[in-house]
């Protein structure tokens, strides 16, 4: 019988296979409704810049290996031990000599918290990941790094506890109907993912950079799954990797720039519309465009030479899908404040980073296939606790 069963999930899987590879991408989920976008939690005061009880306590220095990295690591075991109890927490810690410390080895500890379907094993639900660094600088000194990249962390953490209830209810039904979940239908599950050492220690190089994602994108490539399961490495499930990078400014521009994941890069385009015309965004669009430059090309009119280097970078090098969502003018550059001691929470543009997270939720709900999920209630407010 063991020989069986094995044949079946052999079979099983090819047909999954198949059907996935013959279906577009972009026809993976549908839209959500006007309705499920007006009825999505608002942030409250999370937001807030010094009392805002998911924010605030990233807007520090949190250089890695320092109090301040540690005391930002605790805000997100806390936040998930508390606010999200189902979700897995993951750490997948490195170290590495740097440029400015010579042959001491600093620590790098990667953050990691994921939700699959309750009946998948390991490696059985492909998973949207969102990701972002959460690290500052070394240099200049008392550098906080509030677009870079406290505010998209705070944002992921935002949407996860917003589509989380609806996440539940929607596997519970599955559960629930008769015969239990097809076992042909996508097993999906999600996770994020924040990353140490980002940042150059002295000079952007190969070496002195993406210190956390490097190591985890080796580690996952190297880590295999159980035989027979749907997915043979973290790396492999990964369905979408979307990376947030330098979010919070007024007007930002952010590009797209890889041809095999524009359609999803099109669809936040379609959602920004959507909120804007719903009502739902605090932020006034900038003049005569949308936040997203690229919305109306098609993917053979993406450039894909305009890759900037970022924490996706080791994912793409083994064959990730990347959606790189940064702030990054083609006329101007980075924000103003990029790496300077001006990029505080004092300079972050509220309004935008509400809706930054209102968008990211409304991506991720789309991604999960949660309409019908949702139950208009009004988000608990979190007090973050001392662990």
């Amino acid at each position: 019988m063991t020989g069986y069963r094995g044949l079946v999930h052999t079979l099983v899987v090819v047909i999954y296979t198949v059907s996935v590879w013959l279906v577009s991408p972009g026809e993976a989920y549908q839209e959500v409704s006007d309705k499920t976008l007006q009825g999505l939690a608002g942030p409250q005061d999370d937001f807030d810049i010094h009392k805002g009880a998911i924010l605030s306590p990233i807007l520090r220095t949190r250089v890695p290996g320092t109090a301040g990295s540690t005391a930002v690591l605790n805000h997100f075991v806390d936040f998930f031990r508390t606010q999200l109890p189902e979700w897995t927490i993951e750490f997948q810690n490195s170290t590495s000599t740097t440029p400015v410390t010579g042959s001491k080895e600093v620590p790098f500890i990667n953050f990691i918290a994921s939700r699959d379907p309750p009946w998948t094993g390991k490696g059985e639900a492909g998973r949207l990941t969102l990701a972002a660094h959460y690290d500052s600088k070394y240099e200049p000194e008392g550098f906080i790094g509030a677009i870079d990249s406290a505010a998209p962390c705070a944002m992921i953490m935002h949407a996860m506890r917003s589509i989380n209830a609806a996440l539940s209810r929607k596997w519970e039904t599955m559960q629930a109907a008769a015969g239990g979940p097809d076992p042909l239908d996508e097993q999906t599950g999600i996770q994020v993912v924040f990353l140490d050492g980002e940042e150059a220690f002295q000079t952007w190089t190969d070496t002195d950079s993406l210190y956390g994602a490097r190591s985890l994108a080796e580690h996952w490539a190297d880590e295999a799954h159980p035989a027979m399961s749907t997915f043979r490495t973290p790396l492999s499930a990964i369905s979408l990797f979307m990376l947030l990078d330098l979010l919070g400014a007024k007007d930002p521009s952010i590009l797209s720039y890889f041809p095999t994941t524009h359609w999803a890069y099109q669809r936040l385009a379609r959602l920004e519309q959507r909120l804007r015309e719903g009502k739902k965004f605090k932020s006034p669009p900038p003049t005569g465009r949308s936040w997203f430059l690229d919305g109306s090309k098609t993917e053979h009119q993406i450039e894909p030479w305009l890759n900037i280097q970022d924490d996706h970078v080791p994912f793409l090098r083994r064959g990730v899908e990347v959606l790189h969502v940064i702030d990054a003018n083609p006329r101007t550059g980075f924000p103003k404040v990029w790496h300077t001691l001006d990029d505080d929470g004092e300079h972050l543009d509220t309004n935008t980073v509400e809706d930054w997270s209102t968008l990211v939720t409304a991506f991720a709900a789309e991604w999960m296939e949660l309409e019908g999920y949702f139950e208009p209630r009004k988000a608990k407010r979190w007090e973050k606790t001392e662990l």
